[in-house]
């Protein structure tokens, strides 16, 4: 089994949405296999508490416009990493430095990475 495409969709959403906040590594991963839970993990960094917490509310306000609610929410009030569960998809915004150190990427490194628009990454240089 692998991720739905609404779960695809709605990842592709709140990547650009991170993206606009200028958040780094964001990096999917199609997590349906590994879990029953949920379908895809997005993970991205922002490089102070403030910054997570700009990325978390443009990750909300984009997905709430294409009508998805998250289920729950947690670690909001300290700003270093914070999980929005929507069910199809949890989003994981981290301080850079708790990026790092937890590595989630490694943990999920056997699971498919869902590739995502060239916008989040930005414009490829020397083309």
């Amino acid at each position: 089994m692998t991720a739905t495409e609404h779960a695809v969709e709605l990842v592709h959403a709140a990547a650009l949405a991170a993206a606009d906040k200028l958040a780094t590594e964001i990096l999917a991963f199609d997590v349906s296999e590994q879990l029953a839970i949920t379908d895809a993990f997005l993970l991205a960094s922002g490089a102070n508490d403030r910054q997570v917490k700009a990325i978390v509310d443009e990750v909300e306000d984009k997905l709430r416009e294409i009508g998805a609610k998250p289920i729950r929410r947690e670690g909001e009030r300290d700003g270093r990493w914070v999980l929005i569960d929507y069910g199809e998809i949890v989003v994981h915004v981290q301080h850079t430095e708790e990026r790092q150190f937890y590595a989630l990427e490694r943990l999920w490194r056997d699971c498919p990475i869902i590739d995502l628009p060239a916008e989040v990454h930005g414009p490829v240089s020397g083309a």
